[in-house]
């Protein structure tokens, strides 16, 4: 296990974690898994084996951590040379783009051929993003890990809170921080609020068939998709809300459905299983991928 570091066009450098062992030195495969909001080692433990099964499988495993891993992260900036706190208090959903390809030109750059670019959470979201907008040919699968149903995230925002947001950002107080915690939990910029409730950038995937899948739409690659059946941000339904997700990306029939039992949306007492049946996943793609 070794800390990386990415540096992102914008100077913002990102702080990742190699996994990989004797059993999968030398392995031209890698499974980059983009962090959601506060999907850090110490909220989302599973990182750990889904590294060290994949290691012993063989395979690398990269734990892209982004802006919002955690509330706040001291970094500097290696454009401006200045330090900079970054977090979820001042993320903008535009820099996804630029995270996930810092961390593909990574992987590129030491060597790897079959990337696997999956995320987590919010970080699946930001991958429907990125591979809407790039068909990187870098990506040879996606992985889907419960995407985050933003809709239901911010059932709680209040209509006045959310005349705040907007009011701030159009008076140009976008960079003063709010004066409540946005979801009742995110203490964060009037920018980053908006980009949550506004701007639609990430809010990609939805219960109801009928919403605005368009980036799902946009998929030209072909992955696998996986939830616990007792993911709490589904209104009741995770198989129906990922079945639903699947129906509307392109490649749906090539696409692998996957269900943890009695878990939910970080897979607690079910981390192992987890990471064994993303294991089982890439070893068949493995023997078809040229």
């Amino acid at each position: 296990m070794q800390e990386i570091k990415v540096a992102t066009k914008r100077g913002t450098v990102l702080d990742g974690v190699l996994f990989s062992n004797e059993k999968s030195r030398g392995t031209d495969t890698v499974m980059i898994s983009i962090t959601g909001i506060h999907g850090n080692f110490y909220s989302n433990p599973f990182y750990y084996n889904f590294g060290d099964t994949l290691n012993e499988g063989g395979y690398d495993f990269i734990y892209a951590q982004t802006n919002d891993a955690f509330g706040e992260i001291r970094t500097v900036n290696v454009k401006t040379g200045q330090e900079e706190i970054i977090g979820s208090w001042n993320e903008r959903f535009s820099y996804t783009d630029e995270d996930i390809e810092a961390y593909l030109d990574f992987a590129e750059n030491a060597g790897y051929k079959y990337i696997i670019l999956a995320g987590h959470s919010l970080g699946a979201n930001k991958v429907i993003y990125y591979l809407s907008r790039h068909h990187d040919e870098r990506v040879k699968k996606f992985f889907l890990l419960s995407p985050a149903n933003l809709t239901y995230m911010m059932s709680n925002v209040t209509a006045q809170e959310k005349i705040i947001i907007k009011s701030m950002v159009e008076h140009g107080r976008g960079e003063e921080m709010l004066p409540f915690a946005f979801m009742g939990w995110v203490v964060c910029t009037a920018y980053t609020a908006y980009d949550w409730q506004f701007s639609g950038l990430l809010n990609n995937v939805f219960v109801e068939s009928d919403r605005d899948f368009s980036q799902c739409g946009q998929i030209t690659h072909s992955g696998a998709l996986l939830i616990g059946t007792y993911d709490n941000f589904t209104y009741g339904d995770p198989s129906g809300f990922l079945k639903n997700i699947n129906a509307h990306i392109p490649t749906a029939k090539e696409n692998n459905l996957i269900f943890i039992e009695k878990t939910g949306h970080t897979y607690q007492g079910k981390n192992q299983e987890a990471a064994e049946k993303i294991l089982k996943q890439i070893q068949g793609w493995r023997k078809v991928i040229k």
